[in-house]
């Protein structure tokens, strides 16, 4: 089993910054895919950003290009979501989800069903 903290979350004012870190337990984190996904008030969850094993390869919904970003420290068996220019459209809770590696992968992955992990979630409040 791979037990999930995701920390970081918080209010922030429009345009600032914040970084969230899920940190694991358990199985072993480098053979891990991961993502981030968010739930807004009255709205389903939602893919943000994905990371693949390696790291090499990542995937964000368009709303956060070049706003967000996914990494990995596999020394730390953490993931972040470094997260800039935020928006009050952004406000939601953030979870975070990993996949257990099956001998094959076509990640990064964006769909709830691929994960087989997830956090509890932090929230992220961002103020207009």
């Amino acid at each position: 089993q791979v037990q999930l903290v995701e920390s970081g979350g918080g209010l922030v004012q429009a345009g600032g910054s914040l970084r969230l870190s899920c940190a694991a337990s358990g199985r072993t984190f480098s053979g891990l895919a991961w993502g981030w996904f968010r739930q807004a008030p009255g709205k389903a969850r939602e893919f943000v950003a994905a990371i693949t094993r390696s790291g090499g390869s990542t995937d964000y919904t368009d709303s956060v290009k070049d706003r967000f970003t996914i990494s990995r420290d596999n020394a730390k068996s953490t993931v972040y979501l470094q997260m800039n220019s935020l928006k009050a459209e952004d406000t939601a809770l953030y979870y975070c989800a990993g996949r257990y590696y099956r001998g094959y992968e076509f990640g990064p992955y964006r769909r709830e069903y691929e994960y087989d992990y997830w956090g509890q979630g932090t929230q992220v409040t961002v103020s207009s």
